[in-house]
């Protein structure tokens, strides 16, 4: 397909992830904002009917009344509204947004030659095994720690994303490590739905047309696997965005800022799952304003070795070389119709009017050239660094 016609697919695609993504958070957030809002009956005859909590709203001009039961009502009301397709059509379309990005282009954005020198159907075959792989762990460890032991339960989950951060980061780029993480944990949420959630939801279903007193455990695990996906929801989020900050994803240590910040993104979480049971634990976001300092502080680059301004004539071979490939009117590098993000380096004032990006981009964060195709040494980068040091003169 032309590069034109996958720029187009890939707009597509984002644009039906976002939409049904919004929708899958919305109903989270929703439906455990509920249950933890939710207030014992006030009639009598409500709770002997099994109805566990309820809760009056106002929205729109108008006012709802909420009511859960316990198990199951004493007779299924139609039509029974299901969530399930929301988290169905955000999974598909951020797969086949993962291929077409990450498994079509995997020299361009998985891999780098300066981390590993593998092959694309290596890269890819690493990246699916992860993701059936993970899950399996995943759900083994809900099965096996059951509903006794979350804490246990969320060490181990943390320590498996933190080690999997590791290990890819030896394997492929930095940017791709982030997508990989975010796309297993993507996999796990929707994997609850598809194979916990919904099968506990018919089975309660069943029981009550079967005329059988419903079994309360598959409640259970669904709001189990439920809560899981609301913390996982903050983490995913960052992920999804994380393309546009490469001072995250390009620094040395790339894993180890992913797993903080993936830490403070669901530790926010929780602040806001504990306020709406009529806790409001200030220290939480006070500590992760505190921890996001210390991250931010601790991430900033070191200041380059002092060395002579080159060339402007020097610069302008290294960024034809290295950069122009892409970022240019016309792009000579294969997948790209237009120049990435509309930044075009194929003029001398264009050049110098983008200083601090390629500072930001080439020279502190290594994030460019992507995958570093072209080949950038540390040396051009460094003269590069000189260069934007002594003003970004243009002689």
């Amino acid at each position: 397909m032309p590069a034109y016609g996958v720029e187009w697919l890939e707009l597509l695609l984002r644009w039906v992830h976002l939409i049904t993504g919004i929708a899958w958070i919305g109903a989270s957030f929703y439906f455990i904002w509920l249950d933890n809002s939710l207030l014992a009956p006030k009639r009598a005859r409500d709770a002997e009917e099994g109805v566990g909590g309820e809760l009056w709203a106002v929205h729109g001009g108008g006012f709802y009344h909420v009511q859960k039961y316990r198990v199951a009502p004493p007779e299924l009301p139609a039509p029974l509204h299901w969530f399930k397709w929301e988290a169905y059509w955000t999974w598909l379309s951020g797969f086949a947004l993962f291929v077409l990005m990450y498994y079509v282009h995997a020299r361009t954005y998985m891999l780098d030659p300066a981390v590993a020198d593998i092959s694309p159907a290596l890269g890819i075959a690493i990246s699916v095994a992860l993701l059936i792989g993970s899950w399996l762990f995943y759900d083994q460890l809900c099965k096996r720690l059951g509903f006794d032991h979350e804490q246990w339960l969320w060490i181990a989950v943390i320590a498996f994303v933190a080690l999997c951060a590791w290990g890819l980061a030896h394997v492929y780029s930095g940017r791709a490590v982030f997508y990989q993480i975010g796309a297993m944990i993507g996999t796990w949420m929707v994997a609850n739905v598809a194979h916990v959630i919904i099968p506990g939801q018919r089975k309660l279903v069943e029981a009550k047309e079967n005329g059988v007193a419903p079994d309360a455990v598959y409640g259970l695990r669904g709001k189990q696997r439920s809560v899981h996906n609301n913390y996982f929801t903050l983490p995913v989020l960052f992920i999804m965005i994380s393309n546009h900050y490469p001072m995250t994803w390009g620094h040395a240590h790339a894993w180890l800022v992913l797993m903080a910040i993936l830490l403070l993104a669901g530790f926010v979480r929780h602040f806001f799952n504990l306020r709406h049971r009529g806790r409001t634990a200030w220290w939480i976001p006070a500590t992760a304003a505190l921890g996001a300092l210390v991250l931010a502080v601790a991430m900033k680059p070191a200041t380059l070795a002092a060395r002579p301004a080159p060339a402007f004539a020097d610069v302008q071979r290294i960024v034809a070389t290295r950069c122009a490939v892409c970022h240019a009117t016309a792009p000579r590098q294969a997948g790209f119709s237009e120049a990435p993000k509309g930044v075009r380096l194929d003029t001398p004032e264009r050049i110098a009017g983008s200083a601090a990006a390629i500072e930001q981009q080439a020279v502190l964060t290594h994030a460019m050239p992507i995958g570093n195709l072209t080949g950038m040494t540390d040396d051009e980068r460094a003269t590069l660094g000189a260069w934007i040091a002594a003003g970004a003169p243009m002689k």
